[in-house]
């Protein structure tokens, strides 16, 4: 176990680049199982959530080797089908991931059920209904088995919600079934997108990416493929965030600043400025940041949503910023109705935050934060108190540190470069 120790008041500012997308290089992953033929990826981000979706994979027969820092080289010639493990599969939820692919090349999968953040009820009825469309069988409760004996069949899907892995499974699942699947009411969130692309590159056509409605034209085989993925949006409003709240100038390199419309806009409503210059976001330092009331100065709202709306993940990343905002701001979490159960993480390090509900929480800022021992729930309250320390006066300690590596790249070294006063140390050596 370990934990970080931050002396925080320090401003962060330099240069970072952008890891590729965590929640892209998951399913891209697995849809290396779709193929015989070597697929190539670069920029996959070495974290927790990476290392285990190897782990299943290599425990399939998955042959597996970096051939540089984040590049990484698959091959599942080896692989005939069989269970997916238990115990990694408690590692993370991506693993359910793994059963789109498997089922249409070996006409079956046998699922463990997933682990991953504990933010709420995530529902696997939007992939077993895609999968029942084209033409699987699906039995179990706890352990799902999944079985097409005559083959997956080209349909018409309808999702009940734009279920961003159930969307990701139907499309790997369709893009090995001949013919044309519509996939309606979809996930088209910038992951989904780069997926959609690697799968078009293996041999499947995929029309609407970007949109709602995708329409993939599957074939009996796919190919092999070099594949680049795109950059963490995430990951980028993080740091964005740190910038602000610390009053550093921060330059994050190679983003995809078509990704950061809603993130920058909901951002402004806290103050936070940003340029875009070329490839790069720029957050200039020493920022005023203040809330932008509604009109007839009624307290303004930030709320999450399907794409292209403000991402869910970001939600606990713009409540920290706003403890170092002037004024009042509600954040309304829509989808998950535990993310928000960590703000008395930050109550306890002096911000003035009104938990209404499950979903929505009222800040007032700016709150003069102070050093606190806390511990991290999941991967982005984890970072809203690295934030929150971060700006903070005195010493902090984050324990459960395990879960930040999950979505972020040696954070710590990282933020060190950043001018940050942050150690690694043993959970059972006093700071």
């Amino acid at each position: 176990m370990e934990k970080f120790v931050i002396q925080g008041g320090v401003p962060l500012s330099g240069e970072v680049a952008v890891a590729g997308n965590k929640n892209g290089a998951l399913p891209i992953l697995a849809a290396c199982l779709l193929t015989e033929e070597e697929v190539l990826l670069h920029r996959v981000p070495r974290i927790r959530d990476t290392e285990a979706q190897i782990a299943l994979l290599e425990n399939l027969g998955v042959e597996v080797a970096w051939v540089g820092d984040n590049s990484v080289r698959l091959c599942a010639r080896a692989v005939t089908g069989g269970s997916v493990d238990e115990e990694l599969s408690r590692k993370i939820r991506a693993s359910f991931l793994l059963a789109g692919p498997l089922l249409a090349r070996f006409g079956e999968a046998r699922m463990p059920p997933p682990g991953g953040d504990f933010i709420g009820r995530r529902r696997l009825d939007a992939h077993l209904d895609a999968f029942k469309d084209l033409g699987a069988r699906v039995d179990g409760s706890r352990w799902i088995e999944l079985s097409a004996p005559n083959g997956l069949s080209a349909c018409e899907i309808f999702m009940d919600e734009p279920s961003v892995m159930g969307t990701e499974n139907a499309l790997m699942a369709a893009a090995l079934c001949p013919g044309a699947t519509q996939i309606s009411n979809a996930a088209c969130e910038p992951h989904v997108q780069d997926l959609a692309r690697l799968l078009t590159k293996m041999g499947a056509r995929v029309d609407g990416i970007g949109s709602n409605v995708m329409t993939v034209n599957g074939g009996e085989s796919l190919g092999g493929a070099e594949h680049s993925i795109g950059a963490d949006h995430i990951e980028v409003g993080s740091f964005m965030a740190l910038a602000a709240a610390t009053g550093g100038e921060l330059r994050i390199r190679d983003v995809d600043a078509a990704d950061l419309t809603m993130v920058r806009r909901q951002f402004k409503r806290l103050g936070l400025r940003s340029e875009i210059d070329g490839g790069d976001m720029v957050v200039p330092a020493g920022q005023h940041l203040q809330v932008e009331a509604d009109l007839g100065d009624a307290i303004p709202k930030i709320e999450d949503g399907p794409w292209p709306a403000f991402p869910a993940d970001l939600t606990s990343i713009a409540l920290a910023l706003a403890t170092q905002a002037e004024g009042e701001v509600l954040i309304f979490e829509k989808m998950f109705e535990n993310r928000l159960f960590f703000v008395d993480k930050l109550v306890a390090m002096g911000a003035r935050i009104t938990l209404c509900d499950p979903h929505r929480a009222i800040v007032s800022g700016p709150s003069r934060l102070h050093g606190e021992r806390v511990s991290s729930p999941d991967i982005r309250a984890g970072m809203a108190m690295l934030i929150a320390a971060c700006a903070a006066e005195g010493t902090s300690e984050i324990g459960e540190i395990r879960q930040i590596d999950r979505g972020y790249e040696q954070i710590d070294e990282r933020l060190r470069g950043l001018g940050a006063q942050i150690e690694r140390v043993s959970a059972e050596v006093p700071a």
